[in-house]
């Protein structure tokens, strides 16, 4: 019996360099791609004009990238924002270079504030992930990973990046595994042999390195309910999502 295919969404970011972006909508319809994964500030001057475009095009909103203080200094106002996108992931991606410090005590207490965060949006029906990039991945002076802090803390989930992962020198599918039971999306990020220039060094995915067809079983093992395509920087966007979700879905995903 064939495994029911993922919905697959497109992380907006990836083409914030073409605007405008609601022109980028129905080509991203007509590709297959059933949702949009909004960064701030794309959808942050109005909402609501942003869900009507969304429905418009008949695309959904599953999660959206969000800052972490917006967690813990104005939960309200980004419930209010996921009600009305009708979203149902808040997902903070990052905490900036000259913000982090090296020790676990301070990445737990990054966890900490997620998990307080999703106390306040469980309310709702809403949850919280962690997105990652590299530096979750780095070992701190005694050897554990901030990831590993971060995502031991109660009710906080994970947005799984595994371009990022792979550029740390870790294993995606080990961190699958790993984390399987926290995993609600999959960020099928595809990176170029490490020292590419081009585009950063970043690809559609299944045009990398990563093994996507090795990687693509252990996606039924963990919890997530849809893929997000992410390129950080394509000079042609088009091509990105397109080659991405035609290799997605030629895996059966």
């Amino acid at each position: 019996m064939t495994s029911p295919r993922y919905p697959i969404a497109y992380q907006l970011y990836s083409s914030r360099n073409f605007p405008p972006l609601e022109a980028q909508l129905p080509h991203l319809k007509a590709m297959g791609y059933d949702a949009i994964e909004p960064w701030l500030p794309a959808y942050e001057e109005n909402p609501a004009h942003f869900r009507k475009a969304l429905d418009d095009n008949g695309l959904d909103c599953y999660g959206f990238h969000m800052p972490l203080t917006g967690l813990t200094d104005e939960p309200q106002r980004y419930i209010d924002i996921a009600l009305t996108l009708g979203a149902r992931y808040l997902i903070p991606p990052f905490v900036a270079k000259e913000d982090r410090v090296n020790t676990p005590d301070f990445w737990k207490s990054i966890g900490d504030k997620l998990a307080i965060g999703a106390e306040t949006l469980a309310e709702q029906g809403l949850k919280v992930l962690w997105h990652n990039h590299d530096f979750e991945y780095a070992a701190l002076p005694d050897g554990t990973r901030p990831i590993d802090h971060i995502l031991s803390a109660p009710n906080v989930y994970f947005e799984i990046d595994c371009g990022w992962i792979v550029r740390a020198g870790a294993d995606p599918g080990a961190e699958l595994a790993r984390f399987k039971d926290r995993i609600l999306v999959i960020q099928t990020k595809d990176t170029a042999p490490i020292g590419t220039l081009v585009d950063d060094g970043w690809t559609a995915t299944g045009d990398g390195i990563i093994d996507w067809a090795k990687l693509a079983p252990l996606f039924r093992e963990t919890k997530a309910d849809h893929l997000v395509a992410e390129h950080d920087n394509p000079s042609d966007w088009k091509k990105f999502a397109k080659n991405t979700i035609d290799h997605l879905r030629s895996l059966g995903l």
